[in-house]
């Protein structure tokens, strides 16, 4: 019997190379947008019940830091063909807990990201952060290795909704994480979520009232959905119905206007001058490259649009990634695809976006989202000029139903 050896798949970095995304193709984009990095570090202390990212329980001294600080940067010299000459506009350092890497590793990240890659003399550097005391004592710390915007992971300032939330950290330690952000960042960012399990309109209410006493320059607030593939899906909560949760939503956006802060996105509140860069390039369909595990990433080249994974398990990734090889895949947005792509991020801007953007973003013409836009302003979803298409407060709260009227049929 003839034994015939079996190869593994190679990796898709490992047989495309800078001149594959140059090639010739069916786009012609006029510019290339602006550049974002996003770093994943995987890890937290506990599992939120809640939770769908790419997170994965351990103990702080189990943690492999410095194998996964090698293979991210092995992941960024890899990647450095793709971007080459390019400048990075913001850096969002995202989990995952990062704040449970010491300040020491990110100030060897951020060196290393610093050698291989042209920051934007003003850029924004987000680290995302839990309220527990063990990360908030190190919070001045991030601030000296050269983070320069925390976003602090609050959710709720009640105990009880904490606990039903499965939340490590507890109103307390909340409030002493906050304060100590006020008092190490310019500016700072408070991850609140409603419609918990059995949250009462009042008791939404009271996390508001706290969160608004701290004068943050940006809150992000989230509805608690129901993920698939979460321990909530398998048990879920009782959580407040649908007429509730507007009711909330509504007076959220009342209390964050009477605080001077502006719904410019819909989940985002922000003071003057301080809106999330790095996010708002995700919204104007900007380009990012992500590391990391589970990392995604969006990269424009003059004729195509592609987008690109990294291995999802840790151990696996940092295998692949040491080896020159962290993508599991590697795909070009087809120009079927292209419209919807924009338009899922552009419409959650309350502001909108303006037709040459595009245009410029992905390289095909207004004709053809022109129908879906008639049909979205035939139902009140979105108002447009022609500097400006914009959707209408009806549009934002049916979000998913004008998302969808831009869906390949």
């Amino acid at each position: 019997m003839k034994i015939v050896s079996i190869q593994p798949p190679t990796p898709v970095a490992a047989v495309k190379d800078v001149q594959h995304y140059l090639r010739p193709g069916t786009l012609q984009l006029p510019a290339l947008p602006p550049l974002s990095l996003y770093v994943h570090l995987p890890w937290c202390l506990k599992k939120c019940p809640y939770c769908d990212f790419n997170s994965h329980e351990i103990e702080p001294g189990e943690m492999p830091q410095q194998r996964y600080l090698d293979a991210l940067v092995a992941d960024l010299d890899a990647a450095l063909p793709l971007i080459w000459g390019r400048t990075i506009h913001s850096v969002f350092i995202g989990g995952g807990t990062p704040s449970l890497f010491p300040p020491q590793a990110i100030d060897e990240l951020l060196g290393a990201i610093r050698a291989r890659l042209k920051l934007e003399p003003a850029c924004e550097v987000t680290l995302e952060a839990n309220p527990g005391t063990f990360e908030r004592e190190r919070f001045r710390a991030y601030r000296t290795a050269g983070v320069t915007r925390l976003s602090i992971g609050v959710q709720s300032f009640n105990d009880a909704h904490l606990k039903a939330l499965g939340r490590v950290h507890d109103r307390a330690q909340a409030i002493a994480a906050v304060d100590e952000a006020a008092l190490a960042f310019n500016t700072f960012n408070l991850d609140i979520m409603y419609a918990l399990p059995g949250q009462t309109l009042e008791q939404m209410e009271q996390d508001m009232v706290q969160a608004l006493a701290f004068v943050p320059p940006h809150i992000s607030i989230y509805h608690l959905t129901i993920e698939p593939n979460t321990w909530f899906a398998k048990f879920p909560p009782r959580i407040p119905d649908d007429d509730s949760a507007y009711a909330m939503l509504d007076r959220i956006t009342e209390m964050t206007a009477a605080a001077g802060m502006d719904r410019y996105e819909v989940s985002a509140y922000a003071k003057p001058g301080h809106r999330c860069w790095h996010n708002m390039n995700y919204w104007q369909f900007g380009d990012y490259l992500g590391l990391g595990a589970g990392a995604h990433s969006k990269l424009s080249f003059p004729h195509r649009v592609v987008r690109q994974v990294r291995y999802r398990d840790p151990s696996l990734y940092m295998r692949n990634a040491l080896a020159g090889q962290a993508l599991s895949q590697d795909d070009e947005v087809t120009r079927a695809d292209l419209p919807f792509e924009f338009m899922l991020n552009a419409l959650r801007l309350k502001e909108g976006f303006a037709p040459t953007q595009f245009c410029e973003r992905t390289g095909l013409a207004m004709s053809a989202i022109e129908p879906a836009l008639q049909e979205a302003e035939r139902k009140g979803l979105i108002e447009r000029s022609v500097e400006r298409i914009r959707p209408t407060q009806r549009g934002l709260d049916f979000l998913n139903d004008l998302q969808a009227l831009f869906l390949v049929p």
